[in-house]
């Protein structure tokens, strides 16, 4: 189902919400592009996002969350991560950190460390409170393909569409905190290249 702009956003964050609790999954807007939302407790409902995306599987997902006590559920934060994540979140970039046992696997193929997105998006970050646990944070395009900025060239199927306008259309910057290093370049990628070089001149002097 996709939401018209003209509808009450309220019902419709709420709606979307109860499916992500259902097993459902939700197409929903960011300050970058639209991404696909599932419960990342569902193995079901995260089998059908690599189905939806025909993502090979192993390639890790990313998850979103509304805020920092969700994040910290989810991922161990030192000192120094933390610092970064306060400076830069919530915001268009992607964290790389190591993951807590509540992370599945299927998330993370391969690999202990998980990528998390908060979004300085009111809607996103409503939704996802509203639902209660955190989602998936992948683009709603079929891999290989653009990501979508518009409901307008959403091509995937999802079990609703929450019509937030045009979004951004520049991709989070994705950085692993745990290597140091910037593993895709997106928005506010200087900055995040700046902040790491800091982080790592610290380290040398220490």
């Amino acid at each position: 189902m996709r939401l018209s702009e003209n509808d009450n956003k309220g019902r419709d964050i709420k709606k979307a919400a109860d499916i992500i609790r259902n097993g459902g999954i939700v197409i929903y807007p960011t300050e970058t592009v639209y991404g696909i939302a599932a419960n990342i407790f569902s193995d079901e409902a995260l089998r059908r996002v690599f189905e939806i995306k025909k993502r090979i599987p192993d390639k890790p997902v990313s998850v979103a969350v509304s805020n920092f006590k969700m994040m910290d559920e989810l991922v161990y934060i030192g000192e120094r991560e933390r610092s970064f994540i306060e400076k830069f979140l919530p915001g268009p970039v992607t964290v790389i950190l190591n993951k807590k046992k509540a992370v599945p696997d299927i998330l993370t193929p391969g690999t202990e460390l998980v990528g998390i997105r908060y979004p300085a998006h009111k809607l996103a970050t409503e939704f996802i409170e509203l639902a209660g646990v955190p989602v998936t944070s992948t683009s709603a395009n079929i891999s290989g393909e653009v990501p979508p900025a518009r409901v307008e060239e959403i091509k995937i199927s999802a079990d609703y569409i929450i019509d937030g306008g045009e979004c951004k259309g520049e991709p989070s910057t994705v950085v692993d905190l745990v290597n140091l290093k910037i593993v895709r370049k997106g928005a506010k990628y200087g900055e995040v290249l700046a902040a790491l070089s800091q982080i790592e001149r610290r380290r040398l002097n220490s």
